[in-house]
């Protein structure tokens, strides 16, 4: 009995993690920034105001996260989480982003972050 409960736990294990795929491409569309010319202050800025610097989440002396993303430095410093939060659509929390708004986020990030 016991030899038979352990077999079915193992081809369970290995059916739920053969499906398991962790491509970023597969996961969320297309990675490639292609045509996407993502500028901080025309694209990048206005997304994180309108959906991430509100006075409950990243405002001015917020701590929650990396902290407040009110300026270039703070969004810059904190670049990767951000890219890495708003791909997996893990925020942000209230709403969500269009494909387009986290593909500008991620192409900027991909490009250096530039303050441009």
């Amino acid at each position: 009995m016991i030899k038979k409960i352990t077999g079915v736990l193992a081809c369970g294990m290995l059916l739920f993690y053969g499906c398991y795929n962790d491509k970023e491409e597969i996961l969320y569309g297309s990675s490639t920034c292609d045509g996407v010319n993502a500028t901080f202050a025309a694209d990048v800025m206005p997304i994180i105001q309108s959906s991430c610097a509100k006075p409950e989440c990243h405002a001015s002396g917020s701590l929650n996260g990396p902290g407040a993303l009110t300026s270039y430095t703070q969004i810059k410093n904190a670049a990767t989480q951000i890219k890495s939060a708003v791909i997996s659509r893990f925020m942000p929390k209230e709403g969500s982003l269009t494909t387009s708004q986290i593909k500008s986020i991620s192409c900027w990030v991909d490009s250096g972050t530039p303050n441009n």
